[in-house]
């Protein structure tokens, strides 16, 4: 008797795309929001259009609600027309000759829906997305932010049990964002079915998910909650996207091999491989080898200078590469510029230590 399909998301795929290789295995439960982060290529769209059926498995299979759309051992693949799934691309892709709320009933009339069924179900999911008296606008008239909730409204509307979300947010201005960042979270708790979001912000997906998954070239590197890849990022792309330095090494006792010349000191006794991290806020600069409590000093070059809020970020190369955070007056009183020669220390006790 074959086992009955999980009630959220179970995908386990491979695509190849001349060199790139994709291979991921993902499952999601009902009501949770996934984002997924990764630098540029590194496979994020892509699954996202498998999962929609846009593109197929070379191998694999995918089920959404108990629902099996991809299964490549037995020839199976749903049309994306078929699926209960939803996709909302950056750009939002609103029809621009159909106002509103033809936009939002476009997916109920495709199914066979009356026209005024469909338009009555849109009006009241306009209602819900708070743009009532904007039926009868057209997409040019509407704001970012608004464009982004009609394009949520018509992926909502049929009732998907996926909805996969691509850059949801990189279309609107910066003054913007946060409100609808704030709206799209909320929308994002009510939904019952399964929520991927694809972004590269580290605010978005700190802020929008119940687990962050990493992909990178084409592969899962990290898969936990905000809070887990916050504290111990596994990659060096997680830890500069959670502001953290981040050295891989061998411990014992108190000390941590992280190259053939360069030991961290930490505070507590660790043993075997091991990760240590620490903010770049916790890093102090001084052309002179310091003389004081720090057991963590090493010698490095600045080899860029870059703002960063209200301090300026050093990215320093050395035996211990890493980014340290000044104030703008260091960087004056210091003369501090790329070819500038530095010490960096920390302290022991500002250095978070954890397994590989």
């Amino acid at each position: 008797m074959t086992a009955p399909l999980p009630p959220g998301l179970a995908a386990a795929v491979m695509v190849r795309r001349d060199e790139f290789v994709l291979n991921v295995e993902l499952s999601a439960e009902p009501g949770e929001v996934i984002v997924l982060l990764g630098p540029n290529g590194a496979g994020k769209s892509t699954l996202l259009e498998v999962l929609a059926g846009v593109l197929r498995p070379d191998t694999g299979r995918i089920s959404v609600a108990g629902v099996l759309l991809d299964d490549t051992a037995r020839r199976l693949h749903v049309d994306k027309a078929r699926r209960r799934v939803g996709f909302v691309v950056q750009d939002y892709l609103l029809f621009p000759h159909m106002n509103v709320v033809e936009n939002v009933a476009f997916g109920l009339r495709a199914r066979g829906m009356r026209r005024e069924h469909a338009q009555s179900h849109a009006i009241a999911w306009l209602e819900r997305m708070g743009l009532e008296g904007f039926e009868r606008r057209k997409p040019r008239e509407l704001s970012g932010g608004q464009a982004q909730r009609v394009a949520l409204a018509r992926s909502l509307i049929v009732d998907p049990r996926l909805l996969l979300l691509d850059e949801p947010l990189a279309a609107l201005d910066a003054g913007s964002r946060p409100k609808v960042r704030a709206e799209l979270r909320r929308h994002l708790e009510s939904y019952p079915g399964c929520t991927i979001v694809v972004t590269h912000d580290p605010i978005e997906a700190m802020l929008l998910a119940t687990r962050v998954v990493v992909l990178e070239s084409g592969e899962i590197v990290q898969d936990g909650t905000p809070s887990e890849l916050a504290r111990h990022p596994r990659t060096e792309y997680v830890a500069r996207l959670v502001g953290l330095n981040l050295l891989r090494g061998t411990a014992s006792g108190t000390v941590v091999e992280v190259g053939p010349h360069a030991v961290v000191a930490v505070a507590r006794e660790v043993s075997g491989a091991v990760y240590v991290a620490f903010p770049p806020h916790a890093v102090t600069i001084s052309t002179d080898r310091p003389v004081g409590s720090a057991r963590n000093v090493w010698p490095g070059r600045v080899t860029d200078v870059e703002a960063h809020g209200d301090l300026v970020r050093l990215t320093i190369d050395g035996t211990v590469p890493m980014l340290a955070d000044v104030t703008p007056v260091a960087v004056a009183d210091l003369g501090l510029g790329p070819g500038s020669d530095v010490w960096a220390s920390v302290k022991a006790s500002e250095v978070t230590v954890y397994p590989a």
